[in-house]
């Protein structure tokens, strides 16, 4: 009698959007994959996102003028990271984005176009940043669980793993998963492609690997706990940029709602409680939650004007603030500091010093470049904000076709990764995160997951990429 109550080809752990992706991947190649998801609804880091990803190369971009490639986009993750990420993985998803984005939209009917409100920032030299008009990660996850559906793909839910049984070599024979109530089932697989979360809810983990954050508001899904990542290091695997996350530094108190990007792009400030401005805004979109933190009392303001709300008010995240009156409303300096506890003078000083250096094209003090963009103006709107980490960035080690490996780069024989399971490409900290990257890696990654799996098992990918060979 098997000691696995019956086995599959491909045994994929995470509902999120990498595990979702890489589904749909195994299928269309011709393998019939199984997704085990913990929670009851797949839900996770994707349902809290803003549902937009970075893609290159993409018809969305070249109908809106726009000239990028991988090249343009590995070069872009490579100067935001300060050449400290694994160049392999940065192609892969580079050069893959774009040939990711488009499968799913003719292949699967994924409404994903380019977001020419997400201006270039934060390290993207160009407009590269796409999106489902209107929604967010909690609509782009229900549809690609529909789009599974759809295909017969079969997910099961409430499923959690707890073990992973292999050989000697490494080689997985299957898996151990917890159901309702504690029963236990044992799944065979011939091979495994782990999709789960990160790390970013195990406070022990954080601690451990990414101190200066282990007391950061956490905004993330309380299932990251690194199972996928303890697991994986228990079959023999390396793990690399366990000290990379996301950071964020508009965390709204206390709607816990992000202010998003583009209130920073279009002009916004960040000032503290004495009514100082202390960085450039718009200089490190993760990074910046450090500043935040650092500032005297337990919170700072973002300010913003009508205009630059109008402007993002297409942005789910804008919309719910607008809905829930979150912003703090004014028409003058006296009132909005009066109103926020702010020094007048100190406030009215900053807003002074970034319209003159707008006005004459210099960088102001802390180097930020204004160009077209102009300060707020009366009638003001500002959101207390916190700071916090929302999800983790390191993992389990991949090569370009998302295999795990080991230590001595050797790979694992059918053990492959991606999401927040595996090493993203920002680098060893926060300061390396590109706008839309977390989402960039799941989604890339999870393809070339499931179709590595599959041409494992002599399936036949539907996606070709075209990655060049590593100079």
């Amino acid at each position: 009698m098997s000691e696995f109550e019956f086995t599959v080809p491909i045994l994929i752990v995470g509902g999120g959007a990498c595990g979702a992706v890489a589904a749909l991947a195994a299928h269309d190649a011709g393998i019939a994959p199984l997704l085990i998801e913990q929670d009851a609804r797949p839900m996770g880091t994707t349902s809290m996102s803003q549902g937009l990803f970075c893609a290159a190369g993409t018809r969305s971009q070249a109908e809106q003028g726009v000239k990028d490639d991988g090249a343009t986009f590995f070069a872009d993750i490579m100067a935001k990271t300060k050449g400290q990420t694994d160049p392999v993985i940065a192609r892969a998803i580079a050069y893959g984005s774009g040939p990711t984005l488009e499968w799913l939209h003719d292949k699967h009917d994924m409404p994903w176009a380019l977001d020419t409100g997400f201006r270039p920032a934060y390290g993207n030299s160009t407009f590269r940043v796409h999106g489902w008009q209107g929604h967010g990660g909690k609509d782009m996850i229900e549809l690609l669980h529909q789009r599974l559906s759809e295909a017969g793909i079969d997910v099961l839910t409430q499923a959690r793993l707890t073990e992973i049984v292999a050989d000697e070599d490494g080689r997985v024979r299957g898996v151990v998963i917890e159901r309702p109530g504690g029963a236990i089932e044992r799944v065979g697989c011939e091979t495994l492609i782990i999709a789960s979360g990160g790390f970013a809810a195990n406070h022990e983990m954080v601690a451990q690997f990414m101190p200066e954050a282990a007391q950061a508001r956490y905004n993330g899904w309380e299932g990251n706990r690194g199972d996928g990542i303890i697991l994986g290091q228990k079959l023999g695997a390396a793990v690399g940029d366990m000290g990379s996350y996301q950071g964020y530094a508009m965390l709204t108190e206390p709607q816990g709602i992000s202010v998003p990007p583009g209130a920073i792009i279009e002009g916004g400030i960040i000032v503290n409680t004495l009514g100082r401005r202390f960085v450039d805004e718009s200089f490190d979109i993760a990074g910046m939650a450090h500043p935040v933190m650092a500032q005297p009392g337990d919170h700072c303001w973002v300010i913003i004007d009508k205009g630059i709300e109008e402007r993002c008010a297409y942005i789910p995240e804008m919309r719910d603030l607008i809905a829930l009156k979150a912003a703090r409303e004014a028409d003058s300096v006296e009132a909005l500091a009066a109103m926020l506890g702010l020094d007048a003078a100190a406030l009215d000083a900053e807003l002074a010093e970034a319209r003159a250096a707008q006005a004459a094209g210099t960088p102001d003090r802390f180097g930020r470049i204004w160009g077209q963009d102009l300060p707020p103006v009366p009638p003001f709107r500002a959101f207390k904000v916190v700071g916090a980490i929302y999800h983790t960035q390191g993992g389990l080690q991949i090569d370009g076709e998302a295999r795990v490996l080991r230590p001595d780069g050797s790979p694992l024989p059918n053990v492959f990764a991606g999401g927040g399971a595996a090493r993203g490409v920002s680098g060893p900290s926060s300061w390396g995160y590109l706008p839309a990257m977390g989402l960039c890696a799941a989604v890339t990654l999870g393809r070339i997951a499931g179709e590595s799996a599959a041409r494992q098992l002599g399936g036949t990918p539907a996606v070709t990429t075209g990655v060049p060979a590593q100079a």
